[in-house]
């Protein structure tokens, strides 16, 4: 599949993206993609956020790719099971924020707990790093597990954002056409 192929939904976490992310970048530059916008960035409510993930998915006029990122990760793997079948054909998913274990995540994130565990109905790779503050690499190994996701070891990536010195991410665009290839 190529990325002409396919309409590509862009999902962010807490507080959005920001120019400078790798999925804003993203967004700007793949012809067939956009973000998936949420009412308010900074106080996320579980329910609300998967209702827009799925209205967007509803409104795809071709195979969906979803590309998320943290909390946007979460609220997309909770919007599976009200998917149209079939719509989505693949996942990239990137820095789960562990909305169970991590104490030190805002009320409004653990709000989104507990993680799903069912199978994911499509293909998926699960990006983690071994130094995400939000979440230990066992913890994603554990859900890309559950979730039937290829886990992609990032190394000492921190939460793979801004801060952490990824904001083109050439290396995930890469993976990402490693993926679509193979779908």
């Amino acid at each position: 599949m190529k990325t002409a192929d396919c309409d590509i939904l862009i999902i962010p976490g807490l507080a959005g993206s920001e120019a400078e992310h790798w999925q804003a970048r993203w967004a700007s530059r793949l012809g067939t993609a956009r973000l998936v916008e949420q009412d308010d960035w900074h106080a996320p409510e579980p329910a609300a956020w998967r209702a827009r993930i799925v209205e967007a998915v509803a409104g795809a006029t071709r195979p969906v790719i979803l590309i998320a990122h943290s909390l946007g990760v979460v609220a997309s793997v909770e919007a599976v099971s009200d998917f149209p079948p079939g719509t989505v054909r693949g996942a990239l998913l990137v820095a789960l924020p562990d909305v169970e274990e991590t104490p030190d995540l805002p009320a409004a994130v653990r709000a989104f707990a507990p993680l799903p565990r069912e199978p994911l109905p499509f293909p998926s790779l699960l990006v983690a790093s071994r130094s995400d503050p939000y979440c230990r690499y066992e913890r994603a190994e554990d859900f890309a597990y559950a979730w039937g996701s290829l886990l992609v070891d990032a190394g000492e990536s921190g939460h793979i954002n801004v801060a952490s010195g990824h904001g083109p991410w050439p290396e995930g665009l890469m993976r990402l056409a490693g993926f679509l290839r193979n779908l």
